[in-house]
């Protein structure tokens, strides 16, 4: 039985250069999500986001992403949870992106701001009924004595808003505004190719080769 040190893949799909990606770090990102879709990789809107206690103490957990405009990288949790507890007192986040089918990897980090009220309320309607009394029902992150409490408060969630429950005041959007993004892409030998963009103070991206 082969040990973990023996576990090795060789990445040989693709390369990745500075002359062929966008200037835009969005638009880049976007034409790999496409490809990533057209794929059909298994959940390809998967991202793992960390976040940054007030004590120093990092932790990352896997979400998925809801949208990607000019902002920056848009997902929905509860504000009261443990990364919603963090973002309070430290709002950045680093993001990761892994599409192991394609051998590439996106990183990023920046500063995290709240949506506007009126875009939670908006995605908050288009979500499943089962979805939005989920939201209702779960106190994100604390401790729960037992499965048949969390039910509970689902059918009593359930009872009292029927069809039309509304958005609850602790859940809503978060955007991760990017500082620096980098693109990976997997090479023979782990030789991999690392282009990676840094907003600049002028509101431009510069963008450079990393070693792997």
């Amino acid at each position: 039985m082969k040990t973990l040190a023996d576990l090795r893949k060789t990445y040989a799909r693709e390369s990745l250069n500075e002359s062929s990606v966008d200037p835009d770090p969005i638009v880049q990102f976007k034409t790999w999500m496409n490809e990533a879709l057209d794929a059909q990789l298994p959940e390809p809107n998967a991202m793992t986001v960390a976040t940054v206690s007030a004590e120093g103490r990092p932790s990352a957990r896997v979400l998925l992403i809801k949208g990607v405009d000019e902002r920056g990288f848009v997902f929905f949790t509860n504000y009261d949870s443990h990364k919603g507890h963090d973002l309070e007192v430290n709002p950045h986040a680093a993001v990761v992106f892994f599409w192991t089918e394609l051998e590439r990897q996106v990183r990023i980090e920046g500063r995290v701001e709240k949506l506007p009220e009126n875009e939670s309320d908006e995605y908050f309607a288009s979500r499943p009924l089962d979805s939005r009394i989920g939201a209702w029902a779960s106190e994100q992150s604390k401790t729960l004595s037992s499965r048949a409490v969390l039910v509970a408060n689902a059918a009593k969630y359930a009872a009292k808003f029927m069809l039309d429950p509304p958005r609850p005041p602790h859940w809503g959007g978060y955007v991760v505004i990017p500082e620096r993004i980098e693109f990976w892409q997997g090479r023979p030998s782990r030789l991999h190719d690392r282009i990676a963009y840094t907003l600049q103070a002028d509101g431009r991206w510069k963008i450079a080769r990393l070693y792997p």
